[in-house]
């Protein structure tokens, strides 16, 4: 028996929808071991259709991006209540990844930058998105744009995780191997990624070596061999789940922490900021914080995919 497949996209850039088709020839592999019930990127599906199956008829769902609207929340509830299986695919789905970011601000801020106050926009009557509006055809409706962005298992239940920004496609692959031979790991396990941090994989020499000036990457030139974090360059690497195969590293651009926490980290921000300050030169409090208010916008630097699952979360109102 094939698969019973659904691919699923909420606030995302559509990058892990590339992703499996970056399985290359392996995708016809794919396609002999899953039937796609639903992949509204690739094919022509109606919601009707899912409704319409009945409860746990799919085998699993492959969801990717955040929870950012009221349509991204009726689809991850309706996939979830017709699905035994759902997969959080990539960090949007996983900890709220870059979309995340959007919780420094409210509802109303970001509507009113995008539709009044951007320096392209042309709006002279102030006209804002409306949920619902009539004109001679009929009723149009648009989902409600949500205050919070929210991570995949901040909605639904979610059995297993697939990391990354997006995942590596074999990985991908694997995953899907697993659920055809109905070999998945325990509920909550995340699939095909490391159980340590990404600094225990990176070939890049480390001499415990402090630093005393941090450098953004177009301020400096890093060296081929040696650790991007004592070169002075915020590498997430210490507060990253290994297993993207250094993918960054390899191209000479630090970590920005697109795998996510360790299971046994509560907040990647926090864990990173401990790390950065572990090699800061002087130790005191007055040294470390003047060094740190060089960084360009911390917070969104050490949380950039995981503000959403974060402790802090959003902005308070």
């Amino acid at each position: 028996m094939k698969l019973k497949l659904a691919i699923y996209w909420g606030a995302a850039c559509g990058g892990c929808d590339v992703a499996i088709l970056d399985t290359h020839e392996k995708i016809l592999e794919i396609a002999d071991m899953a039937d796609i019930h639903l992949w509204p990127v690739a094919m022509d599906f109606k919601y009707a259709e899912v409704r319409a199956f009945k409860d746990k008829y799919l085998d699993a769902t492959l969801f990717s991006g955040a929870i950012r609207n009221s349509e991204n929340e009726e689809l991850a509830k309706l996939l979830r209540r017709k699905s035994k299986a759902m997969i959080a695919l990539g960090a949007c789905a996983h900890t709220g990844g870059v979309p995340g970011l959007a919780n420094m601000y409210t509802r109303g801020e970001i509507l009113d930058r995008v539709y009044l106050r951007s320096e392209s926009t042309i709006n002279p009557e102030g006209t804002l998105p409306a949920e619902e509006f009539m004109t001679n055809s009929g009723e149009l409706e648009l989902p409600r744009f949500y205050n919070t962005v929210k991570a995949l298992d901040q909605v639904v239940d979610v059995d297993y995780y697939i990391p990354g920004c997006p995942p590596a496609s074999l990985q991908i692959y694997s995953a899907l191997g697993l659920i055809a031979d109905d070999m998945l790991p325990k509920k909550g396990s995340v699939i095909g990624a490391g159980d340590r941090a990404l600094c225990d994989e990176c070939a890049r020499k480390k001499s415990e070596k402090t630093i005393t000036k941090i450098y953004r990457t177009h301020e400096k030139l890093p060296d081929a061999e040696t650790c991007f974090l004592e070169q002075g360059f915020i590498c997430l690497g210490p507060a990253t789940r290994s297993g993207c195969g250094s993918r960054c590293i390899k191209s000479w651009t630090p970590c920005r922490g697109c795998y996510g926490p360790l299971d046994d980290v509560k907040d990647q921000g926090i864990k990173m900021l401990g790390a950065l300050a572990s090699v800061l030169e002087p130790k005191d409090e007055k040294g470390i914080n003047a060094i740190l208010d060089t960084v360009v916008d911390p917070l969104r630097t050490v949380n950039r995919f995981s503000l959403a699952s974060s402790m802090l979360r959003r902005k308070k109102t």
